[in-house]
């Protein structure tokens, strides 16, 4: 995949299927440290221990609506082409932990991509799951959950068009908040 916000949505839609009510994603970029980090929790039904083993088989796949499963190979993959790894933990009926690490500044890193797009595919499906986000770059942080929107916004939808507009804005700001440059110590 030519972004890794595609490999995220391809492990949240895992998340969803599983049947997550919460999902996790942090990001965290260690710029000093030369390290970028992907976590993706969620409280989901978790894997037994015979199906964490197979988990990096590409033909291997809990899904019923296809027969392979590329997403968490690939994803893998991409990690360890940039010095990094990909870790996945999972308890039956409590959820899973996917945790990809890359050299943040390795040529062939994919770029981060349409995270803003990723997360509203996530936030806006069908499904009622609760996102809590976290993007760190250094010292900088974005951070948002969809619980605490829900909440204020009472018995309006998320997916209401003038409260996307704002989840979309609100994302797109805090985004780029996070690329403006830190100033250098004095």
């Amino acid at each position: 995949m030519r972004e890794l916000s595609l490999h995220i949505l391809d492990a949240s839609e895992n998340s969803l299927e599983a049947g997550a009510t919460r999902i996790e994603l942090i990001i965290d970029e260690e710029l000093a440290a030369d390290r970028l980090t992907i976590t993706i929790r969620d409280n989901g039904r978790g894997m037994s221990e015979g199906q964490l083993a197979r988990v990096f088989d590409p033909f291997f796949t809990t899904r019923s609506t296809r027969h392979v499963g590329l997403g968490i190979p690939l994803f893998k993959a991409a990690a360890e082409r940039c010095n990094g790894g990909l870790t996945i933990s999972s308890q039956l009926g409590e959820g899973t932990t996917l945790e990809a690490t890359f050299q943040h500044s390795h040529i062939d890193r994919a770029p981060l991509g349409d995270i803003v797009g990723t997360l509203l595919a996530i936030i806006l499906s069908e499904s009622s799951c609760n996102v809590h986000y976290v993007h760190r770059v250094d010292s900088r942080e974005f951070e948002f959950c969809t619980a605490h929107i829900r909440a204020e916004l009472g018995d309006i939808p998320l997916t209401h068009p003038a409260v996307r507009r704002w989840l979309q804005a609100f994302i797109a700001a805090g985004e780029e908040e996070l690329k403006q440059s830190v100033p250098l110590a004095q």
